[in-house]
């Protein structure tokens, strides 16, 4: 059998029985492919000869190419899961990946944007433009319903109820969550779907999806992201700013401001709660600079 066979196999194995999203599908299969490059891998033969120790040694070539840990571990994750769909369909007796560790990484913590700083981004757009006031709309929904990137390309007007003000998510694994939306976001959205949208031709297949580019096809996570850090470069921004940061940003917000842990995690769609308490540790660290700064057992010389 031919590795490009298994291949495929795997990625609708991925698809089919594990439900996972096409960006995950994508990204395992990458996974895959570089292990195939490096071990020159044509069959099922070859696949079958592999063991820890090429594994191990593949893994410390990551390393050594200078891949970092969070990377590192991506790929294994893969791998792990490439291997047992191979021991599953009998095509090696045994998975090598299991005696595999993935690399240690340590917490790290997303970005945040301050209120302020978010503001001067949607204050940079010309809304005399119909790009302008798509891209307020754009970044108004992502940092209000906590969305990310792709969820936001995918967004469907048949999901979007702007007279109740929320919008129906399709996450990870196809998973449905319902998302409360702003009353600016909201009426941003209105008209926007009244009136540029409206006067754009509409590309076939993507007839309800919300957010479109000049040619009326749906948006890109490229495009979403350079619509972001260029919304963040005219604002003067100097951090690291991506898409996510505004989800970041949106759940970091709502804990600051005493919302419950529980209902973070279900607007965010996270299906474990320790994947949300992330934010606690920002929200500590931010509750210890202030102390440092402001307690007047720290303040005095």
């Amino acid at each position: 059998m031919t590795i490009d066979n298994i291949i495929r196999r795997f990625a609708a194995y991925l698809t089919l029985e594990r439900g996972m999203s096409e960006n995950t599908r994508l990204a395992y299969r990458a996974d895959v492919e570089k292990l195939v490059d490096a071990m020159d891998i044509k069959t099922d033969e070859d696949l079958r000869l592999l063991d820890a120790d090429a594994l191990r040694n593949f893994v410390g070539d990551l390393h050594d190419l200078g891949i970092n840990a969070r990377s590192q571990a991506r790929i294994v994750s893969g791998l792990k899961s490439f291997f047992h769909f191979l021991r599953m369909e009998r095509i090696v007796s045994d998975d090598a990946m299991r005696l595999i560790e993935s690399p240690r990484i340590g917490r790290r913590l997303p970005e945040v944007l301050s209120i302020e700083e978010i503001d001067a981004m949607i204050a940079s757009f010309d809304l005399s433009t119909p790009l302008g006031r798509r891209n307020r709309a754009i970044i108004e929904t992502m940092y209000g319903c906590g969305l990310r990137v792709s969820e936001l390309c995918d967004l469907r007007i048949q999901n979007v109820n702007t007279t109740e003000q929320y919008i129906i998510v399709i996450g990870k694994g196809d998973k449905q969550r319902m998302v409360p939306m702003s009353p600016i976001a909201a009426y941003l959205i209105d008209n926007y779907l009244a009136e540029d949208r409206a006067a754009t031709t509409v590309r076939r297949g993507d007839e309800d999806i919300v957010f479109l580019n000049r040619r009326g096809a749906r948006l890109t996570r490229v495009m979403i992201f350079y619509i972001i850090k260029e919304a963040a470069k005219a604002a003067g921004i100097t951090k690291e700013v991506s898409p996510h940061t505004l989800r970041h940003s949106f759940a970091t917000h709502l804990l600051e401001g005493g919302a419950n842990l529980r209902a973070i995690q279900q607007m965010l769609g996270h299906e474990s709660i320790a994947t949300t308490q992330v934010y606690l540790h920002i929200d500590n660290t931010r509750l210890r600079d202030e102390i440092m700064l402001h307690h007047p057992r720290n303040t005095r010389p």
